[in-house]
Formats: C-alpha cells, sequence, structure tokens
C-alpha cells in the first residue's frame, strides 16, 4: 500500500524549517508533498531549494484547510493519505504501526496517533489526544481530553480503540474512500471537517473502520494557523457544530428538544463570554447562530446504525458531574 504524506502550508516557512527534516528523516520510502495555499513568505522556495524531494503543488489561493487539500489531493494518486499539520514532530517508526493495520485490515479507513503536546510532553494535545468522540448533541471530545481538561499520558490509553473521528492534525485515510465523499465540507473553512467527515464515512457503511493505533506518536504545537485564543476560532467551532448536527444527525431532525438544548447552550456560553468581558468572542458566537450557507444543506440519512457515539451529554457529564476524565464516563 503505497503511502503519501501531505502537508497543508500557508506562511509556515518557519514551521517547515523546525519540522520538515524530521519528517523527511522519519518517513523513508513514502512521497512527501506539500500543498502550498499561496504563501507570501518564503515557504515554496525553501522546500525547492533544500527538499527537492518533497513535492510541491501550489494552489492559486489561500484556499484554507478544507478546501485547499481537496483541491490538491486531487492531484495525489497514493492510495492511502496522511493529512499532517506543519506544527507536527513525527517519531521514529511513526509509521510502521498504522501502516501495518492499514495492509492487515481492509476494513480499516481512517486512523490517527497518539498526539502529544509538544510544548508539555506528558500531556496529550488538544486536537485529537487518544482518539475523538461525540456526544449525543454532536459535542466532540477525547480520550484524554474533554473541552479543555486535558490529561497527563500515564500510558491509560496505551491500547487500540475504535473511534467516531480522528484528528485532521495527523490524519490517515484512504484515498478512494476521501473522494468518493467529496473530500471534506469546503463551506467549514476550518475546524470539524475532519469529524464531518468522519460522520459521513460511519454513516456510508459502518464496517468502515476508524481507530486510534496507540504505538504511533506525534508531538503537535497546536493552534499554529488560528490561535486557541482567537474569537475566529470561536466562530467556526459553534458554526461548523451546528451545520454538522444538520447534515448528520437522524435525531437533530426529528427532535426539538435537541435544538433547544443547542441554542441554551449555546446562548449561555455566549452571555458567559460576556460577563467575562470578552465581547470580541460574544460577538463571535452569535454572528455563528445566525451565519447561513451560500447553499441549501441537505440531509443525509444514515444506511445503518452509527457506532461509537456517546449517547449523553458531555457537557452535563463535565459541569454536573465533574466527569473530567475519559476513563470517568459511564
Amino acid at each position: 500500500m503505497k503511502l503519501a504524506i501531505v502537508i497543508i502550508n500557508w506562511n509556515g516557512v518557519e514551521l517547515l524549517k523546525k519540522f520538515l527534516p524530521k519528517l523527511i528523516k522519519h518517513s523513508r520510502n513514502n512521497s512527501i508533498y506539500i500543498i502550498d495555499n499561496n504563501s507570501s513568505d518564503e515557504s515554496v522556495d525553501y522546500v525547492k531549494e533544500f527538499f527537492p524531494i518533497v513535492k510541491l503543488i501550489v494552489n492559486k489561493k489561500n484556499y484554507s484547510y478544507a478546501k485547499g487539500y481537496n483541491i490538491g489531493l486531487k492531484q495525489i494518486k497514493e492510495e492511502l493519505y496522511c493529512l499532517i499539520n506543519n506544527d507536527i514532530e513525527v517519531t521514529k517508526g511513526w509509521i510502521d504501526p498504522i501502516l501495518d493495520q492499514f495492509k492487515a485490515n481492509k476494513f480499516l479507513t481512517v486512523a490517527q496517533p497518539k498526539i502529544l503536546d509538544y510544548n508539555n510532553k506528558d500531556k496529550f494535545e488538544h486536537a485529537g489526544a487518544c482518539g475523538g468522540y461525540i456526544d449525543y448533541f454532536g459535542y466532540p471530545f477525547c480520550r484524554g481530553r474533554i473541552f479543555n481538561s486535558i490529561e497527563k499520558d500515564n500510558g491509560q490509553y496505551d491500547h487500540d480503540s475504535d473511534i467516531f473521528w480522528a484528528s485532521g492534525a495527523c490524519f490517515f485515510i484512504k484515498s478512494k474512500v476521501f473522494h468518493e465523499l467529496g473530500g471534506f465540507d469546503e463551506n467549514f473553512h476550518n475546524h470539524m471537517e475532519e469529524i464531518d467527515l468522519c460522520w459521513r464515512i460511519s454513516k456510508k457503511n459502518n464496517k468502515l473502520q476508524k481507530k486510534f493505533i496507540h504505538s504511533s506518536t506525534v508531538y503537535h504545537i497546536g493552534g499554529a494557523s488560528l490561535n486557541y485564543d482567537n474569537p475566529e476560532k470561536i466562530f467556526y467551532n459553534v458554526r461548523n457544530h451546528k451545520w454538522m448536527m444538520i447534515k448528520n444527525s437522524s435525531d437533530y431532525q426529528t427532535n426539538t428538544l435537541i435544538k433547544i438544548y443547542i441554542f441554551i447552550i449555546t446562548v449561555l456560553y455566549a452571555f458567559y463570554l460576556l460577563l467575562s468581558f470578552r465581547f470580541n468572542f460574544f460577538k463571535a458566537v452569535f454572528k455563528a447562530v445566525f451565519s447561513k450557507r451560500n447553499e441549501t444543506i441537505k440531509y443525509s440519512s444514515p444506511k445503518n446504525k452509527i457506532k461509537y457515539h456517546y449517547r449523553k451529554s458531555i457537557i452535563t457529564d463535565y459541569l454536573m458531574f465533574c466527569r473530567r476524565k475519559f476513563s470517568q464516563l459511564k
């Protein structure tokens, strides 16, 4: 099985200088591509000069994560993609355990490694940790990270596990399935597009497996393209959560109480931000609530029962029952 390791990049020359040499060193015999979203810095020239082995695809505009990948991946023919952020440090042997499982299991479709914090290497990283799940109301969380409660890695999740979604920071997917489903939803722009895609994979065929593979480890800085303290990040998270539920949740389509619950949670969150004097964040939430897509969002019904869906409220568990670790969930 041929693997293409694909980095999306925009004005990330300093990150490429920091992380690309180790990626090349520890990814021998696998093709490496950079999809550049029309960078205005020296990214393209740097790669051409110092790493001619890396294949460059240069987009005409900054198309963001979703559309940038969709355009670039049409030019990449390998059977398996690893979509990896430019702010990730890989480790020796990181590819082998994942490739071995893809070769041994024809149903394996999506996978992710263990993602730890580059700046605090004994803790999980916010974007992915040990694989993602989603609750009844569409709120995502991870093994090792629930909202802003991030666990230390003490080996508690050192076993392979079926997951609902894999992190877009380091996202392995069979190319055939990616293209059959039309790739990422380009309306999402940034954030949750990988969760939406994983949800659509489950709806397509629940025999298609998504796994966390514990014996592969990478380290992620996080927030390199959009900082965690940026109101724009809040906007995309709130807006894309709404769009994802409209597209994928049969319960959201039929149960008005779910819509009311989500609306109340969103309003309470907005006023929490207001009372915290974070006015730009408050505005971002309300902008997200009332945002509309360019085209009508069409719900597609699943062909099967969706697996690995947490059938409770992670917000209730977190706030009312103080369940801050994945292992504490019932």
